[in-house]
């Protein structure tokens, strides 16, 4: 059985809107985007961590537009092109309503149950499965309690507004934190890996 691997860069506050650009995802109004560019250093290599396995991609519609967008045409020599390759091959599983529009290559539609279709994708052979941004994805996956692992880096900042990584949909669930370290800048870079139920009590 494959894992499902939740990877996502955070602010202290748990924001995962637009980190790459202003122009990536300004809907609700969202001022702060490309967030993530003052705190470059050798973090983006722990984040690539989790593309030196075989991976399937697992994508919003949002997420999945903006990717197509731009993974396909970043030219030879480029920085990231080793990613680009990566995103580039690797099937993507998308929910969409609309599974005709889906152009990029080896793009596949969720359907209409995606908690359904992700325990298929889950219990089939193949590379792990892995979410990129898609919050209202991975909200959902949250809740249905398919997520397997957690890859946060936590950036050193409160950003106030914006889609955040949780929200009171969320299953209880207990994780346990195999890696955490901080890069130059402040990063927390973190492997979470799913341990079971919720435990509590009281003296």
């Amino acid at each position: 059985m494959r894992k499902l691997i939740v990877a996502a860069m955070i602010s202290l506050d748990g924001v995962m809107q637009a980190p790459g650009s202003p122009e990536e995802d300004g809907s609700g109004g969202f001022a702060h985007g490309g967030w993530v560019w003052p705190y470059s250093d050798e973090h983006e290599e722990a984040m690539g961590g989790v593309f030196k396995r075989p991976f399937e991609l697992v994508l919003g519609r949002r997420t999945y537009d903006i990717f197509a967008g731009y993974w396909p045409y970043v030219p030879q020599g480029a920085p990231h092109r080793d990613i680009a390759d990566l995103f580039n091959g690797a099937a993507k599983h998308v929910a969409t309503h609309h599974p005709d529009t889906l152009a990029w290559r080896n793009s596949r539609a969720l359907g209409a149950d995606i908690a359904a279709a992700m325990r298929a994708l889950k219990r089939d052979d193949g590379p792990d499965l892995l979410t990129q941004g898609s919050s209202d994805l991975v909200h959902q996956l949250l809740a249905t309690d398919l997520v397997d692992e957690l890859r946060l880096l936590v950036y050193p900042l409160l950003l106030g507004r914006g889609k955040r990584l949780f929200d009171e949909r969320a299953q209880a669930s207990a994780f346990r934190l195999e890696e955490s370290r901080a890069s130059t800048t402040g990063v927390l870079v973190t492997r979470y890996v799913r341990e079971g139920e919720l435990r509590s009590g009281g003296r």
